[in-house]
């Protein structure tokens, strides 16, 4: 059984999922967001993802980490933005020893739901399933994040 932590990125809102699997199965173990709207300077942002992910990592102690890419936006500054929160959780992750792997949101999607343009709510859904944990209350950020570890729980299974 390997334990991992996931991570959809943002500077807004940035989800998160903790999953236990035996490459078979999945097990739920915690889920959730690190909200950061209130925040106002933005390395203020960056110092409270770093804080809160390596909170999780002491605390659940991962084996591994894996991360949502980042996509190409009309907006440059978003994406820069998107990139330095990407940055700090991934920094949490290598300080504490955990190997990082990230995939892009379209074989994210397309693992997890069979469809690389996938909305969120076909994403939720289908997370609701796979960890059956139907009337958990799951966000989108959140399910999101969850699908990040089950599409690198699958490839690490080589089953794509």
């Amino acid at each position: 059984m390997m334990r991992f932590l996931s991570i959809d990125p943002g500077s807004a809102i940035t989800g998160f999922g903790i999953i236990d699997s035996d490459g078979k199965k999945y097990h739920l173990i915690k889920q959730g967001t690190i909200i950061l709207k209130k925040i106002k300077e933005h390395p203020l942002k960056l110092k409270k993802i770093y804080y809160e992910v390596n909170n999780l990592i002491l605390e659940h102690q991962p084996d591994e980490f894996a991360i949502e890419d980042v996509f190409i936006s009309k907006n440059p500054q978003s994406a820069l933005k998107l990139g330095q929160a990407r940055g700090a959780a991934i920094c949490a992750a290598v300080n504490n020893n955990l190997g990082v792997f990230e995939y892009f949101p379209r074989i994210v999607k397309k693992t997890v739901v069979g469809a690389g343009s996938a909305d969120k709510n076909q994403v939720q859904h289908m997370i609701k399933i796979l960890l059956n944990c139907r009337a958990e209350k799951i966000t989108e950020d959140a399910a999101d994040a969850l699908a990040v570890g089950i599409c690198h729980i699958n490839h690490k299974r080589n089953i794509i």
